[in-house]
Order: structure tokens, then sequence, then C-alpha cells
């Protein structure tokens, strides 16, 4: 009796208030087809297998050409103190240098968000039944704030290397570097700006990933069976 409460609550927070009635909780107590031989753990599995899918796909949606630089939501352009340096270096002449600049420091971060990974994966697999099913049973985006609590501040620490690597693998601290140290030499420069790209780029991967985390997080609540896997099929059942 207690795993086909489970599961009851597990089917109806994952699942949205209309065009899934067909798993709905009445359905899941009385077909015993749907859930004869499912436990706890095989539920738990379940939601483990769904997420651990959907922050493969943030990752793979970031970690590719054009990830960032491609995309109206997640393209980095210059650090907001920089931006007077942009308008004043393509003022004189200088703007395919800070063209140049921009896509590198997009082509760092879609290089460097790979080595999110492994990191999502270790969150996934550290995740007990309690936090499987406190995931069912909490907010919408509550799986989102678990990766939050659990990778943010080690994702920051292995992006840090990585990116500065990424950054200088691709040229962006070269290029950045270029065009800042350009201006800070202009005579009209006053107030010097500081060249370092890490930190912006790592800030603003972080919140890319955690952005696509989200939007993978509604998939799995709004379509669960999409998701496919046997685990997944026993667990949610069939129409």
């Amino acid at each position: 009796m207690k795993t086909l409460v489970v599961l009851g609550l597990f089917t109806c927070m994952l699942a949205p208030a209309t065009g899934f009635s067909q798993i709905t909780l009445p359905k899941i107590l009385t077909n015993k087809k749907s859930t004869t031989g499912i436990t706890e753990n095989e539920a738990g599995q379940g939601i483990k297998e769904a997420l651990l899918q959907g922050v493969t796909t943030a990752v793979l949606n970031l970690n590719k050409t054009d990830g960032f630089f491609g995309s109206e939501f997640y393209k980095m352009l210059l650090p907001e103190d920089a931006k007077k340096v942009e308008k004043t270096l393509r003022n004189i002449g200088m703007g395919a240098q800070v063209d140049k600049a921009i896509l590198s420091i997009n082509r760092g971060a879609e290089d460097a968000v790979a080595f999110a990974k492994p990191i999502f994966i270790d969150a996934v697999k550290a995740m007990t039944l309690t936090d499987a099913l406190n995931i069912i049973k909490g907010d919408k985006d509550e799986a989102t704030k678990y990766f939050k609590n659990k990778t943010k501040e080690k994702l920051i620490t292995a992006f840090t290397p990585s990116v500065k690597n990424s950054l200088d693998k691709v040229d962006a601290t070269k290029h950045y570097s270029d065009i800042i140290t350009s201006y800070n030499n202009l005579p009209t420069t006053f107030k010097k700006i500081n060249p370092d790209l890490t930190s912006y780029v790592v800030g603003k991967a972080v919140d890319a990933l955690f952005d696509q985390v989200a939007k993978e997080e509604a998939n799995i609540r709004a379509n669960p069976l999409a998701r496919g896997s046997d685990i997944l099929k026993k667990v949610f059942g069939s129409k």
C-alpha cells in the first residue's frame, strides 16, 4: 500500500493538471498492470534517470558550436564595464577586433561547459530516495534548486581553471586583453579597465546552465513519459 501511495504522489506531482489524464491517481490505484512490482526504489530510480537525461541535455545544448554565440538568450557580450570600451573602439575603426573578442569569449564558454556534465552526474548519483521524493513533492523548480545547492560552488571551482584554459585555447583572453589594452592606452582613458575575463564568463556560463536545467525540469514535469526509458515506462505506466 505504501508503494501505491508513493507512486500516486509521484505521478500526480510530475503530471500537469490537464493533458495527462491517462496517468492520474485513480488510474494508478486501479491499473494493476502499470503498478505491479514497482517499488519506492524504482520510483526513485525513475526520477533520477529522468533528471540525468535532463541535465545531460542541458549541457549538450550549450556545449556545441553556437550554443552560446548563436543563442539570443545566452550569447555573451562584453562585460558591463567594458561597454564604453566597445563603443570607443568601434568609433575609431577597431570593430573587427571587438567582434573577434566577443566570438572567442562565446567559443570559450561553449568549450568549457563540458566540464559541467560529470559534476551534474555525480549530483544525480548521490541523490537519495528522500531527495528524489522531495523533488517530486516540492516546488515546480525543486530539482533545479537541488542542483544549485549541490553543484553551484563545485561548478564555479571547476569552471574557473577550465574556462581560463578554454578562453586561452580559442584566444579569447588575448583578443579581449588586446582591446582592453588598446582602450587603456588611449590618451583620453582615465579609468582603466581590468582585462580579466574568467570570472565574468564563469558566472554567465553557470547561469546559462541552470537556466537550461530549469527548462529541462519543466519538460520532465510536463511530459515524463517522453523520457522513454524502460524504468520510466514501468514507473509511470502506459496509456
